[in-house]
């Protein structure tokens, strides 16, 4: 694959043989992303866990004590008194069963983030087929099925992110923005790790993290050494 001059030129500035501890590759990932637009900054860990078996999934949220920088729109699911509650507490848009054919037909998407309320999640479930492949079906353990619609639109809009295994056991996640200051992202990616050290499957053997790559949206990826975790 040949890459752009910038690409080549921030690609020098990375060892690809070493291990960086995190503050380094904060500072590099940072350093290496030069594109014209705000650039993502991304985290992968591969991880030790099989995901095909059902007690070593991980799956969950974090709120990231500075956010992800982007705004995120949220779409809840909620009837009676929960629908006003929906509305002051920000949601951008909250409705019940007459959305299904708007999502289901007319392919409408545009929101990030999907909450319910339990007593809707039957509605919702119709929605599978669409909202699942996405990521967007809404589910206990990351927090978006809950009566406490307020706390979870709250925490969503302060940087609230669901990290999970993908089908190659690994995790990607978002950290923050390439103009976050170098405290800020390692602030963001200390609270994801620790959150992601503490759901290590009870039912795992061996190494729990394998590789940690950080890495901006248009940059090289940065190896992380994974000692302390």
């Amino acid at each position: 694959m040949k890459h752009g001059k910038k690409y080549s030129e921030s690609a020098k500035l990375v060892d690809r043989a070493n291990f960086y501890e995190l503050e380094e590759a904060v500072a590099l990932a940072k350093k290496t992303a030069t594109a014209k637009f705000d650039e993502t900054v991304e985290i992968h860990i591969r991880t030790g866990c099989d995901g095909r078996h059902a007690d070593q999934q991980i799956r969950g949220a974090v709120v990231l004590p500075n956010g992800t920088g982007k705004t995120v729109r949220v779409l809840v699911f909620a009837k009676g008194e929960k629908v006003n509650e929906a509305e002051a507490a920000g949601a951008d848009y909250v409705g019940g069963e007459e959305l299904i054919p708007k999502i289901q037909n007319d392919g409408w998407l545009d929101f990030d983030v999907v909450v319910a309320t339990p007593d809707m999640m039957g509605v919702v479930g119709r929605l599978g087929k669409v909202l699942g492949p996405k990521g967007l079906m809404p589910n206990p353990k990351a927090g978006t099925v809950t009566m406490d619609v307020t706390k979870a639109i709250n925490d969503i809009k302060a940087g609230k992110i669901e990290y999970r295994l993908d089908k190659t056991n690994i995790v990607h996640c978002p950290i923050g923005k390439a103009s976050f200051s170098e405290e800020q992202l390692l602030q963001n990616a200390n609270a994801l790790l620790d959150a992601i050290v503490k759901a290590r499957p009870s039912a795992l053997k061996g190494q729990y993290l394998r590789s940690i790559t950080l890495t901006s949206t248009m940059g090289p990826g940065v190896k992380v050494s994974v000692a302390k975790f």
